[in-house]
C-alpha cells in the first residue's frame, strides 16, 4: 500500500511538470505560516538560503502548526519558522518539556535541527477594544469569568490548541458559550465592529495600536514563552544551518512588530521587509523577488489550470467507463452510485487536510480532492445520457446486427454525448471554483492572493484571485458550449 501511494504521487508530479510546474527536488523549501509575521520570517529565511548559494523558495501560507509540522517531517518542506511554547504545548505536549534543552533533545530524536532564538518572544495575548475594556472595567484575564456574556472569537487553530481556549477556559474556570471561530486576520474586523468582544492576539502583531486595543494581562501565568525560533530538517546543509544562525538575537519584539506593520498596514510586501532586514541588520545584500501583477496572474493561471486541467481528465477517464458499466450493470451501478454521493458530500476542507498524511501538501492532494468533486457530475450524466435513448433506437442498432461494443462506440456514445459534455462542463466549472482552496496547502492557483489579501486586508489582492477565477470560470462554460455546438450538435 505505501508503494502504491507513492507511485500514484510520483504519477502526479509528472503530470504537474506536463504543466510547465517547476521540479523541487533541487530547492530548499521553506515554509510558513497563514499569519503575516511567520511570512516575513519565511521569506527572511529564503532569502539568506540563497544568500549562502543555495535554491530556496517560499511556500507561504500553507497553514497552522500540525500542517507545517506533518510537511517537515515528511520531507515536503526543510524548514520553517516556528515558536517553542507552539512546539511544547502542541508538538510534544505528551511530554511535558519545561525548557528549551530538553525542547531540543525532543527535536533531536525527530530528526529536526533547530536554529538559536530570533530575539523576540510572540505569546498569545487576550485583547479587547480599549473603550469596551475599559466600560467594563476588565484588565485582567481573570476578571473575564465576571462576565458570562462577553462574545468571544478566536482564530481557528487556537479554538483547538492546547495552549489556547481549551486550556484558557480550563485554566480560568470561564463560563462563556458564545465562542465562535475565524480567521485570525478578520478577528480585528469583528472587534472594530463591536460584533465580538474578546479575540486571540499576537503579542508583536501591528494591529493592536492600530485599533486602540487594549491587552488583558495574564495574571494566572497561563500562557508559555514563545521564543522564535526557525527548525529545519536534519539533513539540511550546515552551511544554511550556519546562515540561519546569524538570525539569533537580531530580532527583538519591536523590530518584529515594526515589520508586521510594513506588510499590514503599509501593504508592503513582505519580500521587500525581508530584504531591507538582511541589509540593515546583517549587511546581506538580498534581493526582493517582487513580480509585477501581470507576472503573478500569469502564474497562478499556469497553476490553476494545472490543478483544473489534470483533475479533470483524471475524472473523464474514470467516470466515463464507470457511467457505462453503472448503466448496464444496474446492481454495480448502485454502489458506483453511492460512493460518488458520499464522496460529493465531504467538506473540501477536510478532504484537503485529511489527505495531507498521504500525499504532503502542494500540487498532489489538491488534485485528488478535485478529482474526486469531479467524478459525480461525470459519472451522472454519462449515466443519464444512456439511459435517456429510446428504446427504438437500440433496437434498430440490435437490428443491425452490431456487437454490443460497436452500438456502444458509433450509436449509443454518440446520443449520449451532449448529456456526457454537459456533466464535464459542470465538473470543470466547480473545479475553478474548488481549486481556490488549493492555495490552504501550498499548491497556489488563484486561492494565492485571495487568502493574502484576506489576511492583509486588502481588497485588491482579493480581486487579483476572484476576478481571474470568474473569468475561468466563464470561458470554460463558454469554451463547452462552442465544442457542444460545433461537434455534438452537428453530428
Amino acid at each position: 500500500m505505501p508503494e502504491s501511494r507513492s507511485w500514484f504521487r510520483v504519477m502526479l508530479t509528472i503530470a504537474v511538470l506536463s504543466f510547465g510546474s517547476t521540479a523541487l527536488a533541487a530547492k530548499t523549501v521553506i515554509g510558513s505560516k497563514a499569519f503575516t509575521e511567520s511570512v516575513i520570517l519565511g521569506e527572511i529565511a529564503a532569502q539568506l538560503t540563497e544568500e549562502a548559494g543555495f535554491d530556496a523558495e517560499h511556500r507561504r501560507q500553507l497553514g497552522g502548526t500540525r500542517v507545517l509540522w506533518s510537511a517537515l517531517v515528511r520531507g515536503d518542506i526543510q524548514c520553517y519558522p516556528e515558536y517553542t511554547g507552539t512546539l511544547r504545548t502542541e508538538i510534544f505536549s505528551s511530554q511535558n518539556i519545561t525548557n528549551d534543552a530538553e525542547l531540543r533533545e525532543a527535536l533531536a530524536k525527530q530528526s529536526i535541527w533547530t536554529s538559536t532564538s530570533l530575539g523576540f518572544n510572540n505569546t498569545y495575548v487576550l485583547g479587547m477594544r480599549r473603550d469596551r475594556a475599559a466600560e467594563l472595567g476588565i484588565t485582567r484575564m481573570s476578571q473575564l469569568a465576571d462576565h458570562p456574556t462577553l462574545r468571544f472569537g478566536f482564530s481557528n487553530e487556537f479554538m483547538e490548541r492546547a495552549d489556547g481556549w481549551p486550556g484558557i477556559r480550563a485554566h480560568y474556570r470561564l463560563p462563556q458559550q458564545d465562542v465562535r471561530g475565524l480567521s485570525h486576520d478578520l478577528a480585528y474586523r469583528g472587534l472594530q465592529s463591536r460584533s465580538l468582544d474578546l479575540t486571540d492576539l499576537y503579542s508583536t502583531d501591528a494591529e493592536i495600536v492600530h485599533y486602540d486595543l487594549t491587552t488583558l494581562v495574564d495574571d494566572a501565568k497561563f500562557f508559555p514563552v514563545y521564543d522564535a525560533i526557525i527548525v529545519c530538517r536534519d539533513d539540511v546543509s550546515d552551511a544554511i544551518r550556519e546562515s540561519l544562525n546569524r538570525l539569533g538575537g537580531r530580532i527583538d519584539e519591536r523590530a518584529m512588530t515594526k515589520m508586521n506593520a510594513r506588510a499590514a498596514l503599509d501593504r508592503e510586501p513582505e519580500a521587500q521587509i525581508a530584504a531591507s532586514f538582511l541589509r540593515d541588520q546583517l549587511h546581506v545584500s538580498a534581493e526582493a523577488k517582487v513580480q509585477s501583477r501581470a507576472a503573478r496572474i500569469w502564474q497562478r493561471t499556469r497553476e490553476h489550470l494545472a490543478m483544473v486541467g489534470i483533475s479533470l481528465g483524471l475524472a473523464v477517464l474514470v467516470a466515463v467507463p464507470l457511467g457505462i458499466i453503472a448503466c448496464y450493470r444496474r446492481g454495480v451501478g448502485r454502489v458506483v452510485f453511492a460512493i460518488a454521493d458520499i464522496l460529493q458530500t465531504l467538506p473540501a476542507l477536510a478532504l484537503l487536510v485529511f489527505l495531507i498524511p498521504w500525499l504532503g501538501i502542494g500540487y498532489a492532494p489538491a488534485i485528488v480532492a478535485l478529482f474526486l468533486y469531479s467524478v459525480l457530475p461525470i459519472l451522472r450524466n454519462t449515466h443519464t445520457g444512456l439511459a435517456d435513448i429510446p428504446r427504438d433506437l437500440r433496437e434498430s442498432a440490435e437490428a443491425l446486427g452490431l456487437p454490443r461494443i460497436a452500438r456502444l462506440r458509433y450509436v449509443e456514445l454518440p446520443l449520449a454525448a451532449r448529456s456526457m459534455l454537459a456533466g464535464v462542463r459542470t465538473a470543470a466549472v466547480i473545479n475553478v471554483g474548488t481549486a481556490t482552496l488549493g492555495a490552504l496547502i501550498g499548491a497556489g492557483g488563484y486561492g494565492q492572493p485571495i487568502l493574502t489579501g484576506i489576511r492583509l486586508d486588502d481588497t485588491k489582492l482579493i480581486l487579483e484571485g476572484a476576478v481571474p477565477a470568474a473569468v475561468l470560470a466563464l470561458l470554460v462554460q463558454w469554451v463547452f458550449g462552442w465544442v457542444e455546438r460545433r461537434w455534438v450538435t452537428a453530428k
